[in-house]
C-alpha cells in the first residue's frame, strides 16, 4: 500500500520535477511551485525507499546504479525515467538473485553481495567520470 501511494505521488509530480531539473527560476516561470514540488518529491522518495526497504531489506546500489543506467536510454524526462527505473530495478534484483543462487551451489550468495559486486565498480566509475567532467 505504501509503495502504491509513493508511486502515485511520484508519477503525479513528474512534470514538476522535469521543470525543476531546469532550475528554480525556470520551474517558477512555468508555473510550478518550487517548494511544494520539493516537498512532494521528498514525500515520494520517503514512501518508496521506506516501503522497498521494509519489504526487501537494505539492498545497496540499486537506487544509485539503475537510474543512471536508465537515464542513458530514456533521457531526462521523469515521466519515462521513473517507471523505467522501477522496472529495471526489479529486473536487476531478480537477475542478481538468480546469479546468487546459481554461482554458489548448493548454497547461495545474498542478493546484496551480488549487487555490491556489480554496483560497486559502476559507482566508482560514475564518481570518477563526474570528477573528470568537473575538472
Amino acid at each position: 500500500m505504501v509503495l502504491a501511494a509513493g508511486a502515485l505521488v511520484a508519477l503525479a509530480g513528474a512534470p514538476a520535477l522535469d521543470a525543476l531539473a531546469l532550475g528554480d527560476d525556470v520551474a517558477r516561470s512555468l508555473g510550478h511551485p518550487v517548494l511544494r514540488t520539493r516537498v512532494v518529491g521528498i514525500l515520494a522518495i520517503t514512501l518508496l525507499a521506506g516501503g522497498a526497504t521494509a519489504a526487501c531489506g537494505p539492498i545497496a546500489f540499486v537506487g544509485l546504479v539503475v537510474p543512471h543506467v536508465v537515464r542513458a536510454f530514456t533521457g531526462p524526462d521523469h515521466r519515462w525515467l521513473l517507471p523505467t527505473s522501477a522496472l529495471a530495478g526489479a529486473v536487476l534484483l531478480v537477475a542478481a538473485d538468480v546469479v546468487g543462487r546459481v554461482v554458489a551451489r548448493p548454497g547461495e550468495l545474498q542478493v546484496g553481495i551480488v549487487l555490491a559486486l556489480v554496483g560497486g565498480p559502476f559507482f566508482v566509475w560514475l564518481v570518477r567520470r563526474r570528477k573528470m567532467v568537473g575538472t
